[in-house]
């Protein structure tokens, strides 16, 4: 790879990891359109119930969290991402529900969710999965938010697509199989007996793997 090629991967690199500028807006408009089969999978997966709070971790420009506030049944939903031009995409596009009350947006880190216990029923988290640099405190946050019974869901480009794509720099996204993504979650404090992974197909054949988890009841 040439200097100038490997200095743009590097480049798409940082902004996957925290879109920012002019770069970061772009990439947030990109997004959209590539998460949204993504979207539909993990959120179908979330098996939602009327009533049911939300949580996305990394709500990017907000394309979820509006197809959920479009759902008159459900509770509140909260977007948390670290970058604040994906939080302002996010505003803009969900002005009506925030407005309404329906929608609450906040910069933050994954590590420190700035909700209190046990008040989430359900947990969204779409191609983020790969920047969670420590896993373990993320998914302590994640259980310490969610009641009993609550489920998350993490969809994750399979390994065998992403290796294809040739992110530089010293910070690489981390790659998941199957088997790496539950490990993930069972290292996080999840019940090995509540996790389930599996393989969906996306826009152009790009295999996904949506994996869930349940809290014990």
């Amino acid at each position: 790879m040439s200097g100038v090629a490997a200095s743009r991967w590097e480049r798409l690199g940082r902004q996957l990891r925290h879109p920012s500028g002019a770069a970061g807006r772009l990439l947030g408009h990109a997004m959209e359109v590539a998460n949204r089969g993504a979207n539909r999978a993990a959120i179908a997966a979330l098996d939602l119930r009327p009533g049911d709070d939300l949580l996305e971790l990394g709500c990017g420009p907000g394309a979820a969290l509006h197809a959920l506030a479009a759902r008159q049944d459900l509770g509140r939903i909260c977007g948390i991402d670290a970058s604040p031009a994906m939080l302002a995409q996010a505003r803009r596009r969900n002005r009506a529900a925030l407005s309404a009350d329906r929608v609450d947006l906040r910069l933050a880190s994954f590590e420190q969710l700035p909700l209190p216990d046990g008040c989430i029923d359900k947990v969204l988290a779409v191609n983020v999965v790969y920047f969670w640099d420590n896993a373990p405190a993320v998914l302590a946050e994640v259980r310490r938010v969610l009641r009993p019974g609550g489920r998350i869901a993490v969809y994750a480009t399979s390994a065998r697509a992403m290796r294809r794509w040739k992110f530089a720099g010293p910070d690489p996204p981390r790659l998941f199989d199957r088997e790496g993504l539950a490990a993930l979650l069972a290292g996080g404090g999840f019940a090995c007996d509540g996790i389930a992974v599996v393989e969906v197909r996306q826009a152009f054949a790009v295999p996904g793997l949506v994996a869930t988890a349940t809290m014990v009841a």
